[in-house]
């Protein structure tokens, strides 16, 4: 077979650009919210193209390697294969697309104030290529007034386009349970808040061909605190029952028989679990949002900014109740082989954004303490030049095994018996062992 000697191989360039071609979609950030997203529009026979300041990112969704757990390499291989989702660095890949999404984080800055540089850094680039027509939709979280009052200036203003007639702005929180099945990017209903009336009709036009329920709200403001109220609701009920099981400890009462008990009451009650403090995306950082929004019109969340100091300090009670464990064994802390089983911040997933773990690991180290942890999830601490240890011999080896995350698939009541002592945040263990003081239960 012959080839034209005008005919060449393309690129790695080209063959990227071949694939951001005629996106529907355009994604702002591939993470854990752009990659599910990309997912479930490519599902639906929507393509969109994943934007990403990582190079790395960029390469592996392009080769159908995921990095986030909730969507598995095997399922988006074909998606890329077929051209449905593709990645890239490049901005002016925008102006391909009919409909851009904002999936970016808005950390808190040391002084627990928005940080929205990340996300108005990338408005300001979309401004730039916006034309007529274009849908803009931000799920980042963030406190109430930003879609209206932060974003929209910046689009109109760089483009000279008028929303609601021109361009059409909404926000539309992102909802993503890391490890969950039963509800997922595509059944979890979708809330959407448009500028205008135009503007919501729009979003849900477009959610709508790939999401399950999408719900109308009037204003991007009520879709903005709709998210906050989601996580600051479980915030507090979490440090109610943080607050609880330190009382329980002083009075010696097993605080988790006690929220059992108080389960089997079929109206009024709610079960929320005890921790070693809070973790993950939302309900370490979201109630300060609005904290911080609050001040502006001088009211002040005491409520929710006292449930964040209770949970702030479960890592430290859970340090006293690990020296306390110990000295009952005559031992100090000091020079102490404390192993920790599970340091993701919740089950069966590998997520250590803003896991209580990593704060527990800092405080027992400072206090002298030799710090091993054993997570099939997360193989390396690299910030904490650690590796997770063989389950067996860590436990053999350990003065305290502290159990912080629950994954499934370890047998605990095993490790138990086979322990010096455990220190069991999460209810993991029976009650075998107790009896003799083996077992310490938060």
């Amino acid at each position: 077979m012959s080839t034209s000697p005008h005919t060449s191989t393309p690129s790695a360039v080209e063959r990227t650009e071949r694939r951001t071609r005629h996106r529907e979609v355009a994604i702002v950030g591939a993470g854990y919210v752009g990659i599910p997203l990309a997912h479930v529009f490519a599902e639906a026979g929507v393509g969109s193209v994943l934007l990403d300041i990582d190079v790395g990112r960029v390469q592996s969704v392009n080769r159908g390697e995921s990095y986030v757990e909730d969507v598995p390499s095997e399922a988006l291989a074909p998606l890329v294969e077929q051209e449905l989702v593709a990645a890239t660095t490049d901005y002016d890949a925008l102006r391909q697309t009919d409909n851009v999404i904002v999936a970016l984080p808005t950390p808190l800055t040391a002084n627990r104030e928005p940080d929205l540089s990340i996300v108005i850094g990338a408005v300001t680039k979309i401004a730039e290529r916006l034309r007529p027509g274009h849908l803009v939709l931000i799920e980042s979280t963030t406190y109430p007034g930003t879609t209206r009052d932060e974003v929209l200036p910046v689009l109109e203003r760089a483009s000279g386009l008028r929303v609601g007639e021109d361009f059409f702005l909404a926000f539309s929180p992102e909802r993503v349970d890391p490890g969950r099945t039963d509800w997922t990017t595509r059944t979890t209903p979708k809330i959407v808040g448009g500028v205008t009336p135009a503007c919501t009709e729009r979003a849900v036009a477009l959610y709508e061909r790939a999401l399950e329920t999408v719900i109308p709200v009037s204003s991007p403001e009520t879709a903005e605190l709709t998210k906050l109220l989601e996580n600051i609701f479980r915030s507090v009920n979490i440090a109610l029952v943080n607050e609880l099981a330190q009382l329980c400890d002083r009075m010696g009462v097993d605080v988790w028989e006690v929220i059992d008990a108080a389960a089997t009451k079929p109206f009024g009650f709610m079960s929320f679990k005890p921790g070693p403090g809070l973790g993950g995306h939302c309900l370490p950082v979201d109630p300060f949002y609005l904290s911080w929004k609050a001040r502006e019109y001088d009211f002040y969340t005491e409520f929710i900014e006292l449930a964040g100091k209770i949970n702030e300090n479960m890592p430290y009670f859970c340090l006293e109740k690990i020296t306390r464990a110990l000295n009952s064994h005559e031992k100090a802390l000091k020079g102490s082989r404390v192993l920790l089983l599970g340091v993701a911040y919740k089950s069966d997933v590998g997520d250590l954004r803003e896991s209580p773990a990593l704060k527990l690991i800092e405080l027992l180290r400072e206090a002298g303490a030799e710090v091993s942890y054993h997570d099939r999830h997360v193989p390396e601490l690299r910030e904490h030049g650690l590796l997770s240890q063989e389950l067996d011999s860590a436990v053999a080896e350990a003065d305290c095994v502290a159990i912080v995350t629950a994954h499934s698939g370890i047998d605990y009541d095993g490790v138990a018996e086979r322990s010096q002592l455990v220190v069991d945040f999460r209810n993991a263990t029976g009650r075998n062992g107790s009896a003799n003081g083996r077992v310490w239960k938060l």
